[in-house]
């Protein structure tokens, strides 16, 4: 038995909105349209949105789910969703073991960008 991958899925109430932002602000490459569903790439990780009214759940009006990009610079990607007029969660701060910024997406769900301060672990993830 193996795992081979994995994909997270969020469900959204506008799926047209969820895929302008995924593929022309985040600059996914998309792998698969079900029409109902998108499935993209990002790095090494799989990413799909869902049309809330036609998938297996349902979208929500308050998410408790956090997608979380590790970047190489946390700093530029920030000012970038700042210029983008993305709405800001938490802007860059600096904890223990990374610094990140913390975005909202269309759908109410949080989207950090991230960099680990021990650059073994961050090699793990490039």
């Amino acid at each position: 038995m193996k795992i081979y991958s994995n994909i997270t899925f969020f469900y959204y109430k506008d799926l047209d909105e969820a895929a302008d932002f995924y593929e022309n602000i985040l600059g996914a490459q998309l792998i698969q349209d079900q029409k109902m569903a998108k499935i993209y790439k990002f790095g090494k990780s799989y990413f799909g949105i869902v049309d809330g009214e036609k998938g297996s759940l349902k979208a929500q009006d308050k998410n408790a789910a956090m997608l979380t990009f590790l970047v190489d610079s946390v700093e530029e990607w920030t000012a970038y969703f700042h210029e983008k007029g993305v709405k800001c969660f938490k802007d860059i701060s600096m904890g223990k073991f990374a610094h990140s910024s913390f975005f909202i997406d269309p759908g109410g769900y949080v989207v950090e960008f991230q960099r680990f301060l021990d650059e073994d672990v961050q090699k793990e993830f490039e």
